[in-house]
């Protein structure tokens, strides 16, 4: 068994990918519909993501506009909303909801910026981690040489490293956008 490091590679991108995906429903203020990505609708006895029950458009810059496909979901879909841990109230006109995105205080910023900070930390230990099951592969693996070892060793650490460092921006850019007023 010899470690490749592609497949290293491969598993750290995995991390910054999950980790653009956490960070994409952190709201800052602006609308956007990923927000509403993990919202399932009981629909018909099951639950359904909302984004496959109606269009989510962005008229203004805190608005967002879900136009249901079938008129009779409506109420499924604001109580769904209600139910999500978003915060928001669905404002429903009968024919679509609207959500308004609140204006985001000082406070509330830097309390995003936390949880930000904190998101990028687990996913900065989910990459140790996996330099860490790599590296205990490769000590198992007996057949391989002394000095390949070590080269091997070496790119898994600077894999790690890139991959921590790529954290590191994904994190300071959202920072930058949850502080933009």
């Amino acid at each position: 068994m010899t470690i490749n490091l592609k497949e290293v590679k491969e598993r750290m991108s995995k991390v910054s990918k999950a980790l653009q995906n956490d960070l994409t429903n952190i709201r800052a203020g602006r609308a956007n519909p990923s927000i509403l990505n993990k919202v399932q609708v009981e629909y018909y006895g099951a639950p359904t993501p909302l984004n496959q029950l109606a269009s989510i458009q962005v008229p203004e810059a805190r608005v967002l506009l879900i136009a249901p496909y079938d008129k009779t979901s409506l109420k499924a879909i604001e109580q769904a909303i209600f139910a999500s841990d978003l915060g928001l109230t669905p404002q429903n006109d009968g024919v679509a909801i609207r959500l308004i995105i609140p204006l985001l205080t000082e406070d509330s910023r830097k309390e995003l910026v936390k949880q930000v900070k904190a998101e990028a930390e687990k996913a900065k230990v989910a990459a140790r981690n996996t330099r860490h099951d790599f590296m205990a592969d490769l000590k198992k693996d007996k057949d391989v040489p002394e000095d390949l070892r070590h080269k091997t060793e070496d790119d898994i650490q600077k894999a790690t490293d890139d991959e921590i460092k790529e954290l590191d921006q994904i994190a300071v850019n959202k920072e930058k956008e949850l502080m933009e007023i």
